[in-house]
């Protein structure tokens, strides 16, 4: 199965980079590598682009790029915390943004 086609809040491994030339070497300097677990946080309402949680950090390709991706052990994924939305540190029940001090108290 091709990454365009996996639906949101499902992942896998990436087994193979296809592509040519400029496109592939692209896509391999982002991180999508083979071996490398791949998860699909979100598809535009219009089908394009896709946003990827893979190695620690979110990435938006297109679908036409993510089509030479492909990745074996299609299933649901629990996010890591890292892809989920960060709180505010009022709401973590630390002191508001703007009260906070540095390590000097500055």
């Amino acid at each position: 199965m091709t990454l365009d086609k996996v639906a949101p809040g499902q992942g896998g491994v990436i087994t193979q980079v296809g592509g040519e030339g400029v496109l592939r070497r692209r896509l391999l300097d982002m991180g999508l590598t083979p071996g490398t677990r791949v998860s699909v946080r979100k598809i535009a309402p219009m089908g394009d682009p896709i946003e990827l949680f893979l190695r620690s950090y979110v990435l938006t390709i297109r679908k036409e790029e993510a089509a030479n991706i492909a990745v074996e052990g299609v299933g649901e994924t629990a996010l890591p915390r890292a892809a989920e939305r960060r709180p505010e540190p009022a709401e973590a029940g630390g002191r508001p943004a703007e009260r906070r001090r540095g390590r000097w108290g500055r």
